[in-house]
């Protein structure tokens, strides 16, 4: 019973709980959001939902409306989370420095040139 509660208390399994629960009422947000956006699309050309659309008798609207969806929801997360995400990122966190010991690679074939010459 204390390895089922060591399990269950463990940080990991708290945190992927936590994200879980945030990303399906993130997937709410970004939902309603497309759908606002078909709807605009709707406006500017007359018909949002393009189920009805056949080429040549093959019925490709939806396929159609899935990509249309699906590219409005990878622009939400990419320009809502990944960018502002690497902006904060790059912020916060400071460039490596090259260690002040290393020689550089001038030094390094001085060193072999010297050597070479001793011999």
């Amino acid at each position: 019973m204390k390895g089922f509660r060591d399990f269950l208390m463990r940080g990991n399994l708290i945190e992927l709980a936590v994200a879980f629960i945030m990303a399906a009422a993130f997937g709410a947000v970004v939902t309603t959001f497309t759908q606002l956006v078909m709807d605009i699309i709707g406006l500017l050309g007359g018909q949002p939902d393009f189920s009805a659309v056949a080429i040549g008798g093959v019925n490709v609207g939806k396929f159609i409306t899935a990509i249309i969806a699906f590219v409005i929801m990878a622009a939400v997360v990419y320009f809502g989370i990944v960018k502002p995400y690497e902006v904060v990122k790059s912020r916060l966190t400071k460039p490596a420095a090259d260690e002040p010991g290393a020689p550089t690679t001038e030094e390094l074939l001085a060193e072999i040139r010297d050597l070479l010459a001793k011999k």
